[in-house]
């Protein structure tokens, strides 16, 4: 797949992204960075430069301090089910206390693969990949729920998963 240059953005670093969470601000050309890679992140620098106007260096310049500043993360990802893991779901925690003490915790467990603090029904959104029921139950029961300041939780266990991407570009 031929990729155009970028047209529609700006390199001027007066035209940069404002960082809603505090953190760096990108400007056109490394959201354009990132949307390429987000693509296909084994993408050749030299094809990225191609398609943004930079050279391969350069790209290389600015992928590094895009990963060094945590604005992103280039990862290979997996179906769970072809790599053993049998069981998905999200759980839906309430929480009586500090919720980002709870999250911190939920974080370090290695089977919560996605922690998210939210408004609504649930303090915490927190996706876990188990290898099967068993696991899953052992998760959510003896580890989970002993969080000091867990006060309940629901599960939504996943019957199949039709869609995961991570393609969503820089809007």
């Amino acid at each position: 797949m031929q990729s155009e240059p970028v047209a529609s953005r700006s390199a001027d670093p007066k035209d940069s992204r404002e960082s809603r969470n505090g953190g760096p601000q990108l400007d056109a050309v490394s959201l354009a960075i990132i949307e390429q890679l987000q693509e296909d992140g084994r993408r050749p620098y030299a094809a990225i430069g191609k398609a943004v106007g930079l050279s391969e260096a350069a790209v290389r310049q600015r992928v590094q301090k895009l990963l060094d500043q945590g604005v992103m993360q280039i990862v290979a990802v997996t179906d769970p089910l072809t790599v053993g893991f049998r069981r998905q779901a999200m759980v839906g925690v309430n929480v009586e206390g500090d919720v980002e003490s709870v999250a911190d915790a939920l974080t370090a467990m290695s089977e919560c693969e996605y922690v998210v603090m939210t408004a609504g029904s649930f303090d915490l959104m927190v996706e876990v990949v188990c290898e099967d029921d068993d696991h899953l139950l052992q998760v959510i029961n003896r580890r989970i729920r002993a969080v000091p300041g867990v006060r309940s939780t629901e599960s939504f266990v996943y019957m199949k998963l039709k869609k995961q991407t991570y393609m969503w570009g820089t809007r």
